[in-house]
């Protein structure tokens, strides 16, 4: 298995505001609706189409105010997968923020999507933090 592991990147909140937040599917529909196809989520999981292709997601494990480990789910793409979004609370001001993808990709789907992965989850962890760096 490939590992992916995006920059850190920080959050002037608790690691218990966050959370709650990171931890359900279905409160990322206000910033998933318009940037994806048929967009649906329950709290525990989500399917999607990107470029005409289909993701399924589902959240396998939570660790309050620590980690969410979500995994590819049934009657989405045929790769085997694994996602967390790590919690490190430095402070009760300063929670930092981590993606790690563990993917199983053969030689040439490493070739050719390889840096657009580490790419894409350094540009969600960052659209992550600023988003919750904004949150009241």
């Amino acid at each position: 298995m490939e590992k992916y592991e995006s920059k850190q990147q920080q959050i002037h909140h608790p690691a218990a505001l966050i959370f709650p937040i990171i931890s359900r599917m279905d409160f990322l529909t206000p910033a998933m609706k318009d940037k994806v196809e048929e967009w649906e989520a329950t709290p525990d999981s989500c399917s999607f189409k990107v470029k005409g292709m289909k993701v399924c997601l589902r959240i396998a494990e939570k660790v309050e105010n620590k980690h969410v480990k979500i995994v590819a789910d049934e009657g989405g793409l045929p790769i085997d997968f694994t996602f967390w979004i790590q919690l490190h609370e430095v402070d009760p001001h300063d929670t930092r923020v981590r993606m790690v993808l563990h993917a199983e990709l053969n030689m040439m789907m490493r070739m050719m999507i390889g840096s657009k992965i580490q790419s894409g989850l350094d540009q969600a962890v960052e659209g992550l933090a600023t988003a919750l760096n904004n949150f009241k």
